[in-house]
């Protein structure tokens, strides 16, 4: 799904540039909240301390999840591009996202990416920022580029393999709460970052507080008809079952997103569906009305309960990644559940 990265011969060297490189805890150097971080920040990834000298001015997002974030903490004026959409962007930040150019519906070029002159380049997932995604992390080091990773898909997970990785422990939205900070203290908004934060914790506590989904089975399928993309334990999925109570059938494997045959889908039997409704083109059956189809008119998934009472839930992909969208998930899962009386 991603192109490979381009060579460029020269860029325009950026004066204060970030030694950045993210997964791990963060402290501030700073005393200021919403200005200029004139004492910088110095961020602890795993050990290694590394400075960012000044707010970011001309920022870069490779995935829509780091993009809503910064849009949401008021940063539009302040990014010179993004890339890489599964989805529309959330409606409250429409008119902020119209004012940022997208170079790209899904990965660019790493010399597209330099082309708009970054100071700071974030990203959702290791893949964009490795060797087959825009172009490993070291590339944009090598010109003067900081990067951020979303603390998301390396704290407690395994990239190694192929695929999308596998969690060695089940994600939280602590660790998503902490990108936001991380993000809201390199630009120096760090009131805004914790207004965020209290925001979306209240909206998941509202939400849990509303439903009681316990033993009630979910499937979560995010793309692809052929060899279905389902949701394993530990990612945001998994979030949004045990906020609420639920099982996830597929609880028992630890991948991401493994692929998975129709036959086992079949034998597990869900009771709800959750299915991703992405508006991008690289799979088959992106759309949530396309999987529909299939499961109603396919012989072997037609059978499932969920598909004979029709008990789907329509979610955004990044509803089911690790995003601050993710919440929003909890509050739709939340609502159809009970809709379909699984409350107590």
């Amino acid at each position: 799904m991603h192109v490979s990265p381009a060579a460029r011969c020269s860029v325009l060297l950026l004066t204060g540039a970030l030694l950045l490189t993210a997964c791990g805890s963060s402290t501030s150097t700073s005393g200021k909240s919403d200005g200029s971080t004139s004492q910088g920040v110095t961020l602890d990834n795993r050990g290694q301390e590394v400075t960012v000298k000044g707010p970011p001015k001309r920022a870069m997002s490779l995935n829509q999840g780091t993009t809503e974030i910064m849009l949401s903490l008021g940063l539009a004026d302040r990014m010179v591009g993004t890339a890489t959409w599964t989805d529309p962007v959330t409606k409250h930040l429409e008119k902020a996202n119209a004012k940022v150019p997208r170079i790209a519906d899904n990965a660019p070029s790493f010399e597209k990416v330099l082309g708009t002159e970054p100071d700071f380049v974030a990203s959702s997932f290791a893949s964009t920022l490795s060797k087959g995604g825009v172009a490993p992390r070291e590339k944009f080091e090598e010109v003067g580029v900081p990067t951020y990773l979303s603390p998301a898909d390396c704290e407690g997970k395994d990239n190694s393999g192929s695929g999308d990785g596998s969690r060695t422990k089940p994600l939280t939205m602590d660790t998503v709460y902490r990108e936001v900070r991380e993000l809201a203290r390199i630009f120096g908004v760090e009131k805004r970052g914790e207004k965020l934060v209290s925001q979306l914790r209240g909206r998941v506590t509202k939400a849990k507080a509303a439903t009681d989904a316990e033993g009630a089975t979910v499937l979560y399928w995010f793309a692809n008809r052929d060899s279905p993309f389902m949701a394993g334990c530990c990612g945001a999925p998994g979030i949004i079952t045990n906020t609420l109570g639920a099982k996830n059938v597929f609880d028992d494997d630890t991948q991401e997103w493994p692929q998975i045959n129709w036959e086992t889908v079949a034998n597990r039997n869900p009771e709800v569906i959750v299915l991703g409704d992405l508006t991008r083109e690289s799979q088959t059956a992106e759309t949530a009305a396309q999987k529909i189809a299939f499961l109603e008119s396919n012989r072997v998934t037609r059978h499932m309960e969920a598909v004979r009472k029709k008990r789907y839930v329509r979610l955004s992909g990044q509803a089911m990644n690790p995003t601050i969208r993710t919440v929003e998930g909890v509050e739709k899962v939340a609502a159809a559940l009970r809709s379909y009386g699984f409350d107590g």
